[in-house]
């Protein structure tokens, strides 16, 4: 079923929404000419710029799977590490995210970081950590945070990227990307936006 914007009386609400501005915040200074061969040095050097100035939270991201029937969901969860074997977060297996990340493991992370107006995409796929791994994380959690977790229950998984996006917005919209795809050899890094287009293998 749908509704118009008089039965639900959104009027009000859409004419906020397009009054609303975007992209208010003031992004660092970015040296283009001086990108890491590996997008893992990039998102440090970033996260601490954002730490740094004071961004809320900044390790926190918005993790995306599919249920079974292909739709998304998303929800917001602190990333835990990286290293050389992915990016890692953790929750319950019984949780809606475990069952769809059970049924389809793949997955993406979103960082956005409003007052520097950045933001990191990842994307790639999902392999589940070693029990003594998981285990680990959890001992490492608070007595409160480990109180109602099930014996077995806490799981710690990995996103394997396959392609990292680092974007920094523009109020003109000359929006600004590097692209890192993986490769057998390492990375491919393509720029979008600034002074120009170009891709280093």
């Amino acid at each position: 079923m749908t509704h118009s914007d008089d039965d639900l009386d959104t009027r009000p609400l859409n004419e906020w929404l397009r009054g609303r501005h975007a992209l208010t915040g003031s992004a660092p200074d970015w040296d283009l000419s001086a990108l890491p061969d590996d997008p893992t040095s990039l998102f440090a050097a970033w996260l601490r710029t954002a730490d740094a100035a004071g961004v809320p939270e900044p390790h926190t991201v918005t993790l995306a799977t599919v249920d079974a029937e292909g739709l998304p969901d998303a929800r917001t969860l602190i990333l835990k590490r990286i290293d050389e074997r992915g990016w890692a977060f953790a929750s319950t297996r019984s949780s809606r995210k475990g069952a769809q990340l059970a049924a389809a493991p793949a997955a993406a992370l979103n960082f956005w970081w409003q007052p520097q107006v950045r933001a990191v995409r990842v994307r790639g796929r999902v392999q589940e950590a070693t029990a003594e791994e998981s285990a680990a994380d959890l001992a490492a959690r608070s007595a409160a945070a480990r109180a109602d977790i099930a014996d077995g229950d806490w799981v710690l998984w990995r996103i394997v990227p396959a392609r990292i996006e680092f974007w920094q917005g523009s109020r003109d919209r000359r929006h600004t990307r590097v692209i890192y795809d993986a490769v057998d050899t390492g990375w491919n890094r393509t720029l979008i936006g600034g002074p120009t287009d170009r891709q280093t293998p």
